[in-house]
């Protein structure tokens, strides 16, 4: 598609289907087909609460995410969420300073299913856990010792020594006799909060050992009485130590815990998360009407996306520029070729905002990739690809010959010239009416649109598999593999969604179709409406070409 009809799948402001934008802290913040999102500071609201009810059926569930400093709470909160916006993401301790909250809600009932609160990190539980075993009585249950413990003068004090904070977060911390003037304000709203839930995630660096201080966190954690499930964060990470955090949490009664790579995503993991969350609470409803809508949604944005790839490709195949006999071809080869590239990077934009990726100082997106700035018409592409034309040659040099042949008379080497600079271009001279007038029709070849065909599924998988806390172009993991990595399978064949010289039924339609291109009638809704058809025929072939 050109940029006539970018907004066709672009995400849109007011009440369209997909929009993102920023607001004050109390209003909504992302809204989406399957959820709305809310996010707010709620550390007053929090100070306010009273001791949280048990769930009953038909209540949003308060789900609070707690843990040590710098484990991913937000980054998995912003995955989950698909907001790149949601909260701020350092590779330092105590980035999360308040209590942020955020709505998962029906959009089609209108019911808030489950309220979400990334709390700061817990920096010295070590610390707190021996303030505890000294001002508070160990026969009174965990609730009222932590009640005490929010009661003191230490939960509010501010005098919190920035450099002990720093020490305190490092692997080789030993915990030092706790300090009536050490500030544990910080550890006091993740309590509070965890008081106010009615259950909580604790989310685990899987790269991290297993040391003292996370022992002391469960223990405090515990207190609180309500369910607690350990989520794996990293764990695509090869430096992963599940094994010895599962011995841990067995011999702390955690048994059920689950995995989620907030950068690596799964959507099987999330929804084992959600599944384990489930099977730990009584009243589950909420739950599981999350996860019905969330899995419609997912397959349903699938769909959406393969549908802007076959509009796209469409496009391209049916557009045709004519030309006379003893016209100059090059401008129009060059005009052909800058269409298409822009066409193909609208097209990328279109599945970056579907799926809630955008080009912004928040994170880097895929498209930073070189391998995705590259010029699709570059025959070296075509080779890195494995994709051979159905003679076997290279593309420019094919292309050269064929409008060498096609001059009919012109100055010989004149195609080659052009095969130099316009690759991925044909030209058609079969039909005996051109042939008579003189004219020319130049179009985009096989196994250019093989290559923009396969390009494209590459950058779906990679956003269906890419987590929204994500900050670098190159994590695009899949298998521990870009998506780009390996264009070739263990045979060394090429991995494309069909043979080049095999396009799928509606390409070769398109081909004889220049009135379905905005590319080459300046029609754009007018030509989007005429391949729509053949777009839903082709995307559902596309979508059994996925890897």
């Amino acid at each position: 598609m050109n940029n006539d009809n970018n907004n066709q799948y672009n995400n849109k402001d007011g009440n369209g289907q997909y929009s993102l934008r920023k607001t004050d802290s109390s209003s909504v913040d992302v809204a989406d087909k399957a959820y709305e999102l809310t996010t707010l500071s709620s550390e007053t609201e929090a100070s306010h609460r009273t001791i949280k009810k048990t769930i009953a059926s038909g209540e949003p569930l308060k789900l609070a995410v707690v843990g040590h400093t710098n484990t991913g709470k937000t980054s998995i909160l912003r995955t989950l969420l698909r907001d790149v916006y949601f909260g701020e993401v350092k590779n330092e301790a105590a980035t999360t300073r308040h209590v942020e909250r955020a709505q998962l809600t029906d959009n089609q009932t209108g019911e808030v299913l489950v309220a979400l609160y990334d709390t700061p990190g817990l920096e010295d539980a070590s610390g707190l856990m021996d303030w505890l075993e000294d001002n508070t009585a160990s026969r009174r249950d965990g609730i009222e010792r932590l009640q005490q413990f929010l009661a003191s003068d230490i939960a509010h004090s501010d005098n919190r020594d920035d450099s002990h904070a720093v020490v305190s977060a490092s692997n080789n911390y030993k915990s030092p006799s706790y300090s009536q003037n050490y500030d544990y304000s910080q550890e006091a709203k993740v309590i509070r909060q965890l008081l106010a839930s009615d259950m909580a995630i604790y989310v685990v660096d899987a790269r991290e050992p297993v040391l003292g201080k996370y022992r002391d966190e469960l223990a405090i954690l515990s207190w609180a009485a309500i369910p607690v499930m350990p989520v794996f964060n990293f764990t695509d990470a090869q430096d992963a130590n599940i094994d010895e955090w599962q011995t841990m949490l067995a011999r702390r009664n955690l048994h059920i815990s689950t995995r989620f790579d907030s950068v690596a995503f799964e959507f099987n993991d999330e929804m084992r998360l959600w599944q384990n969350l489930a099977t730990m609470l009584t009243h589950s409803e909420m739950l599981e009407q999350l996860m019905a809508r969330r899995t419609e949604n997912w397959a349903q944005l699938y769909d959406e996306a393969n549908i802007v790839i076959a509009d796209f490709l469409l496009n391209v195949a049916a557009f045709v520029r004519e030309i006379g006999e003893d016209d100059d071809p090059m401008p129009v080869l060059q005009q052909m070729q800058a269409a298409v590239r822009q066409s193909e990077r609208a097209m990328q934009h279109n599945l970056l905002n579907l799926y809630k990726f955008y080009d912004n100082a928040v994170a880097a997106t895929p498209l930073e990739l070189q391998a995705y700035q590259q010029d699709p018409f570059d025959p070296e592409l075509l080779k890195s690809y494995g994709i051979r034309t159905t003679s076997g040659a290279a593309a420019g040099a094919l292309l050269g010959l064929g409008i060498d042949a096609a001059a009919l008379g012109t100055t010989l080497g004149l195609g080659a010239a052009i095969g130099g600079i316009a690759g991925g271009l044909l030209s058609n001279t079969s039909s005996i009416a051109d042939k008579i007038s003189g004219v020319k029709r130049l179009y985009i070849d096989p196994a250019t649109l093989t290559l923009l065909a396969t390009r494209a599924i590459d950058l779906l998988t990679a956003l269906r598999h890419r987590g929204h806390a994500a900050t670098d172009a190159t994590q695009l993991i899949y298998n521990g593999e870009s998506s780009m990595g390996d264009n070739n399978d263990d045979n060394g064949n090429a991995i494309t969604p069909w043979a080049t010289h095999k396009l799928p039924s509606e390409l070769k339609k398109a081909r004889g179709k220049p009135q379905w291109s905005s590319l080459s009638s300046g029609k754009s809704e007018q030509a989007q409406l005429l391949r729509a058809d053949m777009a839903w025929s082709l995307a559902s072939k596309l979508s059994s070409y996925q890897r």
